[in-house]
């Protein structure tokens, strides 16, 4: 069992990623951004990025993490060097909130919010990930607290008021 002396807390700012062992905690704020849990229930590890958009149309040679498919790809090279499988993790989902929906109007292309949504939901899809929870959408913001230790994840979601 962890003390609170030998608890990591680690935030994650937008376009971060962390992935560690059961004696860390991960928190981080979203808005129409998303974070993508996993953890392994055998090995106790995990981590979790905060993504800001979909994807980039021009790439380096370094991943990023403020886009959905190169945070996947820091997921899939960390249970690699971890001697695991994608498939072995447990996957939640968090964010997409619409922060400004009265300034909201429909788009072909959907908004930044939308867009973050359906590539966690791709992604997960693409790479037959377990997702076991989501709490996506809506309005407003949301506070993510995730225990590796245990796999819990703590969200507080603050709707807007008048949406």
């Amino acid at each position: 069992m962890n003390t609170a002396d030998s608890m990591q807390l680690v935030t994650l700012q937008p376009g971060e990623f962390h992935f560690g062992g059961a004696n860390t905690r991960i928190q981080t704020l979203l808005g129409s951004c998303v974070a993508i849990t996993l953890w392994h229930p055998i090995r106790r590890i995990g981590g979790m990025c905060h993504y800001m958009l979909p994807s980039r149309h021009t790439s380096t040679h370094e991943l990023d993490g403020r886009y959905a498919e190169e945070a996947m790809q820091m997921f899939l090279r960390q249970a690699a060097r971890h001697g695991t499988l994608p498939q072995e993790y447990q996957v939640k989902l968090f964010g997409g909130g619409n922060m400004f929906p009265a300034f909201s109007k429909p788009s072909a292309q959907g908004s930044v919010a939308e867009n973050n949504i359906a590539a966690a939901r791709r992604l997960v899809a693409r790479h037959q990930l377990q997702l076991v929870a989501e709490s996506l959408g809506h309005t407003g913001h949301r506070q993510v607290l995730f225990d590796i230790a245990t796999g819990d994840v703590w969200v507080r979601h603050h709707r807007l008021t008048g949406s």
